[in-house]
């Protein structure tokens, strides 16, 4: 129980924090000239980004977000993970990305340990999302899918109706779609 209560504090905190960035405008990704380079890269990878989710997942760290970017211009397939797994409190866990290319047979990627406030902020809230949520990042890109056509290329947890949600992003025919799922 005491747990959940730290938790639940990190949450309200985590959102009001966040709360000033989510007023900031927003670009729409479809008229971004970086999207539409990704969306042309995707046909590249050899792994589709469930495959990253898992093998994030292998060693025990727990996936809080995923997606492919372009990296100077290179398609690069990105896992955020919590390696301590979601109950424990960010402030004690280990935040990481761990990111590479995906156009080889085997993904062999890199890790990074976040320091800098952005991205520990970032996945601080993220952390905090799948926690209160109960479906894994994994699950979430198999229910999509099943339903959407396309290639499931980012998945972040957001808040929608003061809820925990995960915003999927899936490309089909170089158009995105945006989905949202219960966590």
């Amino acid at each position: 129980m005491k747990r959940r209560s730290v938790l639940t504090v990190w949450a309200i905190l985590v959102t009001t924090m966040f709360g000033l960035i989510a007023a900031m405008p927003v670009v729409n990704a479809e008229d971004s000239k970086g999207t539409k380079a990704l969306l042309e890269a995707l046909g590249k990878s050899k792994h589709a980004l469930i495959d990253g989710v898992r093998q994030a997942a292998k060693g025990g760290a727990v996936p809080i977000s995923a997606k492919f970017e372009l990296e100077d211009g290179k398609l690069s397939l990105s896992v955020y993970t919590a390696e301590k797994g979601l109950a424990v409190a960010p402030e004690k866990n280990v935040l990481q990305e761990l990111s590479g290319g995906p156009e080889q047979d085997k993904w062999a990627p890199t890790v990074e340990v976040f320091k800098d406030v952005p991205h520990v902020a970032r996945s601080s809230q993220q952390l905090t999302l799948m926690a209160l949520g109960k479906t894994s990042l994994a699950d979430i890109i198999a229910r999509v899918q099943k339903t959407q056509p396309g290639t499931v290329f980012s998945v972040t947890p957001v808040i929608r109706n003061h809820k925990p949600a995960a915003e999927v992003l899936v490309s089909d025919q170089g158009k995105v779609k945006k989905v949202f799922q219960p966590l």
